[in-house]
């Protein structure tokens, strides 16, 4: 008699798709389930193998599955795409699924825990209070436009935008000025959150010994370094620095054929959050050496002196990302190269 080997978990909000196989990938079963079955259904068969696309709720689920004995291991949706048979659902989903999880050469996402999910919400909710104050500098910015007050980009002028409209005497009308003052009351509530969110980073930054060592390189600081630990998989992922960088999408897009090397623009694939942050570190860092100049004879001097300056940030971006592989898989500190004398 056959028994389940691999089970293709199809995930949703309330009726999940399973779909079972032996060891040689013939199918067993599919089967419909609701969100409250699924963990009796699975308890009922034996321990194996259960495979999940790396979706919302996936890491929630993985671990309830773990606690049952199953072996639990998510794969990227982008890697599970390949194996859909003709039209896309629930049943083809789940399928493809488990016949990408037979596959010897798959890779698969680690499964995180509590702890590191809510030090990455710390992250995703800091981002949305910067983005929430971009939008309302540039909504109190194009509205005094309308009015005839142009103000340049920038935080430290909404203070001298904020005279106008609450002075009393000002040309605007008495709804325009109410309507401005709760965006500027909205805005002061925004910076201190954001200074709160900040403060409580560098406060987990300063007590987790990882990210106290990722600190002692050029470019990252409490947030990279912090964000670095939380989001990145562990180093045993990849196999050396370079796959780390290509993971983070900080290589360029490969498209060789018949023995020809052609290479693209940066592919942007991977974490985009770890990718911004290691580029407005790099972006620091060649600023202050174009301003002051670096090491002469350095890696970035030569870099800067042939590249444009965009380029270079990304090379230097790059760069950091294979030594922060380098730095967390030989637990040690950074040592900045020494430059040699002309």
């Amino acid at each position: 008699m056959n028994e389940v080997h691999t089970i293709g978990l199809d995930i949703a909000k309330n009726v999940f798709q399973a779909h079972g196989a032996d060891a040689a990938g013939r199918q067993l079963f599919s089967v419909r389930i609701t969100r409250r079955k699924i963990l009796a259904f699975l308890a009922k068969q034996p321990r194996c193998l259960v495979a999940m696309k790396a979706c919302g709720g996936a890491h929630h689920w993985a671990r309830e599955l773990a606690r049952t004995g199953h072996e639990v291991r998510l794969i990227p949706p982008a890697y599970v795409k390949p194996f859909v048979k003709r039209h896309k659902n629930d049943a083809a989903d789940a399928e493809a699924i488990c016949e990408a999880a037979q596959r010897s050469n798959m890779r698969f996402v680690a499964v995180k825990s509590e702890e590191q999910q809510a030090s990455a919400m710390v992250f995703r909710t800091r981002d949305l209070m910067v983005r929430q104050r971009t939008q309302t500098i540039n909504a109190i910015r194009g509205h005094m436009a309308e009015y005839g007050w142009v103000a340049p980009k920038g935080t430290f002028w909404m203070i001298e935008l904020s005279k106008i409209f609450e002075e009393q005497t000002s040309s605007l009308p008495e709804a325009a000025r109410r309507m401005f003052q709760t965006m500027y009351a909205h805005l002061k509530e925004l910076d201190r959150q954001i200074d709160e969110l900040d403060l409580e980073i560098k406060q987990r930054a300063q007590a987790d010994p990882i990210s106290r060592r990722l600190m002692t390189i050029l470019g990252i600081g409490p947030i990279a370094a912090t964000a670095i630990a939380a989001l990145a998989p562990p180093v045993e992922t990849f196999r050396r620095g370079r796959d780390f960088a290509a993971w983070l999408g900080l290589t360029p897009l490969q498209k060789s054929t018949g023995g020809k090397q052609k290479l693209g623009r940066t592919s942007k694939m991977g974490e985009r959050t770890l990718r911004r942050l290691l580029i407005i570190g790099s972006s620091a860092v060649v600023r202050h050496a174009c301003k002051r100049g670096d090491k002469e004879g350095s890696w970035l001097n030569a870099l800067l002196a042939r590249k444009p300056r965009m380029l270079a940030i990304v090379a230097l971006a790059n760069k950091t990302a294979r030594i922060v592989w380098a730095l967390l898989a030989k637990q040690e500190n950074y040592r900045a190269p020494e430059v040699s004398a002309a």
